[in-house]
């Protein structure tokens, strides 16, 4: 027997990537990707673009930690060095949960690196140097960046009562919170 998917949910999940320039074909292959959920169409959509955006900068931040992991340098080369990569797999983990939140919700999550590139607001880091406090120092900043859109996702979530949604953010900004810690414990310790 065959699930019956809400009309409200239908609707949503083809909106997200249904453009205009989209032929009929398309449409109905985005549809078989569907699931069924109770939330509104305007809810999945909201809470698909904001968990998109999660999981961009937390590529981009993925790949900061791991660049400064690897291109460390200085007397304090094995506390850095382990922290970053620590850090790097921590938040390495959060992708896969949230792009499958995406896709439980009846959304589509990201597809390609252009697809990060367009969506993330961490910055990237190509500097072939960068000096190991000043890597302290933009990873507290990017930390927090990240602190201050899993508070605003979870608001988002509040309103459109995603409850589940929401508890998985909760648990991520509290990993982010911790991270910012460390790093602006290394910064306020005087310099060797």
């Amino acid at each position: 027997m065959k699930a019956r998917v809400p009309k409200d949910s239908l609707k949503a999940s083809t909106s997200i990537r249904a453009k205009s320039g989209q032929n009929k074909r398309t449409r109905q292959e985005i549809a078989r990707l569907m699931t069924p959920t109770r939330l509104t169409c305007g809810g999945v959509e909201m809470i698909t673009k904001t968990l998109n955006k999660l999981i961009a900068d937390a590529f981009a931040l993925y790949l900061k930690s791991k660049n400064f992991h690897w291109h460390l340098s200085g007397s304090h080369f094995r506390d850095y060095h382990l922290l970053f990569d620590e850090q790097a797999d921590q938040i390495f983990a959060t992708i896969d949960v949230l792009a499958e939140r995406v896709r439980k919700l009846g959304g589509l999550t990201i597809h390609s690196i252009g697809e990060v590139s367009n969506l993330q607001g961490i910055r990237d880091d190509n500097e072939r140097y960068v000096a190991p406090r000043e890597m302290v120092s933009r990873l507290l900043e990017d930390n927090l960046y990240s602190a201050q859109q899993l508070a605003k996702a979870i608001d988002i979530c509040d309103d459109n009562k995603d409850v589940a949604t929401s508890n998985i953010l909760q648990t991520f900004l509290d990993e982010t919170e911790r991270r910012v810690w460390f790093l602006f414990e290394i910064l306020e310790g005087k310099e060797d």
